[in-house]
């Protein structure tokens, strides 16, 4: 029985859509026509965010609203904003984010209740292989990122691929996060290290 299960596997694989292969962290193809298309109607919406003056706050927050996969009561997002879908951007409530945020939202980017992003704010789900024949096949391949509650990220802040960043956590301005960051904890640098812990 798990032999034949074993033999099938590859099989499932082959009938995997792009979008399916992107989504659950695979090797996929992003000039796929469906995501070329998402990523299309994503930035057609995140422009006409950016270009709406403050007396329309309404109709921004209508469009994020429909931009995103989800969003707590009373987020806020300052223009501009930038993002690849936004579908796999889940934010929680009372989010702030400042000018000039941009979420490479390849596979799911949660960002938790009470957290305040700085400006120039970089969040990338996406990667690439290490290897110069791989990178060059044009494929790529994500993993994703979860900001907890009550975290503040520096402005200029970098999030890489699969981080996790706990409960409390500041993350010091300019700051490339390579590496999951404890709760309650302040960090800082390049690669962002330990700097001490808040009580």
């Amino acid at each position: 029985m798990y032999g034949i299960i074993a033999l099938l596997i590859p099989i499932i694989k082959l009938k995997m859509t792009e979008k399916q292969k992107m989504l659950s962290g695979e090797m996929y193809d992003p000039n796929d026509p469906v995501l070329k298309q998402e990523r299309e109607h994503a930035r057609l919406t995140f422009q006409q965010i950016n270009h709406l003056d403050e007396n329309n706050l309404e109709l921004r927050i209508r469009l994020f609203s429909q931009l995103l996969g989800s969003a707590g009561d009373n987020f806020f997002i300052e223009p501009p904003f930038f993002c690849d879908y936004g579908y796999n951007i889940d934010l929680g409530t009372n989010v702030y984010m400042n000018f000039g945020c941009c979420i490479l939202d390849v596979m799911p980017v949660s960002i938790g209740d009470n957290t305040m992003v700085g400006p120039n704010v970089q969040i990338y789900t996406a990667t690439h292989p290490l290897e110069a024949e791989a990178r060059n096949s044009g494929r790529e391949f994500a993993k994703p990122i979860s900001i907890g509650k009550d975290v503040w990220l520096g402005g200029g802040a970098i999030i890489c691929p699969g981080v996790i960043i706990g409960d409390g956590a500041v993350i010091g301005a300019g700051a490339v996060v390579t590496k999951d960051v404890e709760s309650n904890t302040f960090v800082g640098g390049n690669p962002a290290k330990f700097i001490k812990r808040i009580d």
